[in-house]
């Protein structure tokens, strides 16, 4: 079985793939993550997903490498992580009754043939009417400022939505382990 690798950092997109229960490596892939001018959110995370995992292809000559990208889109602009208390009000404001398209890019790419699957797996995000005393609270418990969205949906955050749409509930954390199955086993992994 040749080496899997991942192509992140994130302590999410790790604690996902271990449910796998498959032996893998991370490795952060050091890539320039801007958007190109005019890009669409699906085009974005594909690409970006598919940069990730040629970006550690090098060190890595007979392996899988799994790259992923999220991005969050309300009303058709890209929002991203809010990285502060202020930005994050302002983005659940936003978000309050309205939906979330989480897109999220992945790609395994064998680095011994170069060929790569690419796919984006979609994620709707239907958000309760909230308040400003809602936000707050849930902001001051959880602090997610470090995730798109403002909100960390595998905790407290399920508390903000009235439904999700997706076929993958992985894939709104981050890593759509389905998907993810599948093109493991185009390559001859099983899983379990």
């Amino acid at each position: 079985m040749p080496q899997l690798v991942l192509a992140s950092t994130s302590t999410f997109r790790k604690a996902l793939l271990e449910k796998l229960q498959l032996a893998f490596i991370c490795q952060a892939p050091n890539i320039d993550e801007t958007a190109a001018t005019g890009e669409a959110a699906e085009a974005l995370v594909q690409r970006l997903s598919r940069e990730k995992a040629e970006a550690v292809a090098c060190d890595h000559p007979n392996a899988l490498i799994i790259g992923s990208d999220q991005v969050a889109v309300l009303n058709s602009s890209i929002i991203g992580k809010p990285l502060s208390h202020d930005r994050a009000t302002t983005q659940l404001r936003a978000s309050s009754g309205q939906t979330v398209t989480f897109y999220t890019g992945l790609c395994l790419h064998n680095s011994a043939t170069g060929s790569s699957d690419v796919l984006c797996d979609p994620f709707r995000v239907h958000f309760r009417t909230l308040s400003d005393a809602q936000i707050e609270r849930y902001l001051r418990r959880e602090q997610p400022y470090q995730c798109a969205g403002s909100f960390k949906a595998e905790g407290l955050g399920i508390s903000l939505f009235k439904k999700l749409e997706g076929d993958d509930p992985n894939t709104l954390v981050g890593l759509p382990l389905i998907r993810l199955i599948e093109l493991l086993q185009r390559q001859g992994i099983e899983t379990p």
